[in-house]
């Protein structure tokens, strides 16, 4: 079992930047395909970000690309989302998430075995 933490959220204003954290107490990370997905209200959780397992090959939804980054922190026991340019429609509940079976990065939600409670971030126009 992989107990997954999220935090960093908060209250931003447009344009403004946030870094969002994800451990797994006392267990690497190295081993998991490891993904951040976002719900905002009344919507769907939907995919925001990944890494791979194998190759820290990286992968993000059209609409975060150049203003997320999604990184592994040195000691695999950590993975982090920097978001930059933030904007009102990013506010939502932020989760990250962990696959320890397949060699791709998800998209989507079923293929991930462990999820954090998530993280509330809300962006001010």
């Amino acid at each position: 079992q992989v107990q997954l933490v999220e935090s960093g959220g908060g209250l931003v204003q447009a344009g403004g930047s946030l870094r969002l954290s994800c451990t797994a107490s006392g267990r690497t990370l190295s081993r998991y395909a490891m993904g951040w997905f976002r719900q905002g209200p009344g919507k769907e959780r939907e995919f925001v970000a990944g890494i791979s397992r194998r190759d820290g090959s990286t992968r993000y939804a059209n609409s975060m690309k150049g203003r997320f980054t999604i990184s592994r922190g040195n000691a695999n026991t950590a993975v982090y989302l920097q978001m930059s340019s933030l904007k009102p429609e990013d506010t939502g509940v932020y989760y990250c998430a962990a696959d320890g079976t397949g060699w791709n990065i998800p998209t989507t939600v079923d293929p991930y075995d462990y999820w954090g409670q998530g993280t509330q971030v809300t962006v001010s126009s």
